[in-house]
Formats: C-alpha cells, structure tokens, sequence
C-alpha cells in the first residue's frame, strides 16, 4: 500500500492559485473580479493515484477548453463537494448547482466549467478515470450531476467525504488508502444508481422480458442477439429496434452486464480462490484470454490488477 502524503494549508495569491490548479488539474483558464486581493488555502493529501483538496477560495471562475482536453493523454475523473458557499458546474450539456452537501462528478478528458460566485470552501478529488467502473457512454450520463446529501445514496456517500475533508491530519496512516477506496466506491455505487435513475424508461414489455432472460442466461455462451430474439419469438430486427429505443445495442448490453458481474466477483473475497478462467465461464466467457481482453477494453486494467487492487484495499 502506498504511503499517504501530507501537505500543510498554504496561502496563495491569485498567480500562485492558477499555476498550482494548472499543474493539478491539466491546462485551466481562471478568472476572478478581484486578482489583487485574491488569496486561497489549499491543503493536499496524496494517497496512491488519488489526491484529496481542501480548498477556499473567493469567487472565481474555473474553465477546461477545448484546446487544452485535445492535449490531454490522460483522463481524470474529479469529485467536487461543496463544504460552504455554492458552485456551479457544467459539462457534457448539463449544468447543476451545489449548495453545502452536494456533490457533482466531472472528467478532464472533455470541456467543463465551474463558476464560484462567492466566497467557497470545496474538497475535490482526483484520480484517474477508469477508478470509475462504468463505460465511457454511461459516464458522460452522470457528469455535472448534482447528488444531494438529503436524498436517495447520497445520504451515505456525502457523508463519507465530509469526514474525509474533516480528517486530513488522521489520513496519512497505512490505512488511508482503504478509507478513501471505499468513498470512491461508494460514488461508483451512487452514479450507478443516478444513472439507472436517468435512463428512459423501457418502451415495451419485450424490453423488459429481454433484459430478464439476458440477465438469467449470462452463463450460456451461446447467448447472443440471435438467441434471444429466438427465445421471445420476435424477429431479430425488431429486439434490435427495442433495444435502440431505449439508448442500447443487446450486444453491448449482453457485454456490460458480463463485465460488470465479472467485475463484482473479482472483488467479493468470497471467490478469491477463483481463477478469472472459472468466474469467466460463470458469465459466458470461458477463455482467460477473452476476460481479459473485454476487461481491459472496458475498465482500463487487467483483471488480475483490479482484483489484487480492490482485495488489497489499495488504490
């Protein structure tokens, strides 16, 4: 497990402020109404690939252009939660407003804009994208998404930042790395659900007797559209159609669902006795060498990394 890496509350002016966020965050135009009097305090805590602010600031304006995501190599995701004062934040189309207890999710790989208009004190976090187990379609559902303490998941995930903002001068101990794996796990849970929660509703009932044989049919490798239009009595056109409808193909919904019950059992400590040959073949992919390839395609790292990763309770 890495060592966690703790640094001071430091005060910084306005050029200090948009060098530092630069260097952080990847290439940002800042703004603000008065750079003479401008003064920040940003503490960081460091464990592993994440990294944890705790920053104020007076208003400002943050912007990711275009420009500088096209020279991007790497993808970040960001989680801003709103400790006081009010943020808005905006990507991939959609715009919400967090007031304290809120949080939002956003990626560096694309444009985004967060706007302070008054004085805030914010806790971000920072690590890369594919810590997020979802495909990139479903992560650009959730971006600028307000998730409220006051309701549904969000009751449980922001509390676990806050005591995380609250706590930097505990979090630097060997098990840091487990308590912030397990906040970020948390906000994979709670975009899930936002996700499912954003989703048009099915547009018949073939939809949902699709989904249900699909899900009970994962083991069969034989499963595939063909099979399942066959086992409904439908054409396969029209399960296509179905299925376009409401924002899927059954090929790659047939894929995530695999990938995402392969995901779940590499991290139960129940099956870690299981090779990934026979939690493969539980879901439909018998060979090793399919697992991982699909693995890797979908989530960034093999799948013999993320188990010893999640198992080891290490970023």
């Amino acid at each position: 497990m890495s060592p966690s890496l703790l640094s001071p509350s430091q005060s910084r002016n306005f050029s200090q402020w948009r060098a530092d966020a630069s260097a952080a965050f990847g290439t940002l135009q800042i703004d603000t109404p008065d750079p003479a009097s401008f003064q920040a305090q940003v503490s960081m805590l460091r464990t592993g690939d994440v990294t944890l602010y705790d920053l104020q600031t007076p208003a400002h304006t943050v912007e990711r252009r275009p420009a500088a995501t096209a020279q991007a190599t790497e993808s970040f995701g960001k989680l801003s939660l709103q400790l006081e004062g009010v943020c808005t934040v905006s990507q991939d189309g959609r715009e919400c407003v967090l007031y304290p207890g809120d949080l939002a999710f956003y990626v560096s790989q694309r444009p985004y804009r967060l706007h302070f208009p008054e004085p805030q004190h914010t806790l971000v976090v920072h690590f890369p994208e594919h810590f997020v187990h979802l495909i990139p379609e479903d992560i650009a559902q959730v971006t600028a998404t307000r998730i409220s303490g006051d309701s549904g998941l969000g009751r449980v995930a922001v509390p676990l930042f806050e005591q995380l903002a609250m706590n930097f001068e505990v979090l630097n101990g060997p098990h840091a790395g487990s308590l912030v794996r397990s906040a970020l796990d948390m906000l994979v849970t709670v975009l899930s659900a936002e996700l499912h929660h954003n989703a048009p509703p099915p547009s018949g009932e073939l939809f949902r007797q699709a989904t249900d044989y699909i899900a009970a049919n994962l083991h069969d490798v034989e499963l595939r559209p063909g099979t399942v239009a066959e086992a409904l009595f439908v054409s396969l056109r029209h399960l296509h159609t179905q299925f376009a409808e409401n924002g899927f193909t059954v090929a790659n919904f047939i894929r995530n669902l695999r990938l995402e019950g392969i995901r779940r059992e590499l991290a139960d400590p129940r099956h870690a006795r299981d090779t990934i040959q026979m939690i493969g073949q539980r879901y439909g992919l018998p060979e090793a060498s399919q697992v991982s390839r699909a693995f890797r395609a979908a989530y960034g790292e093999s799948p013999s990394a993320y188990r010893v990763r999640v198992l080891a309770g290490s970023i």
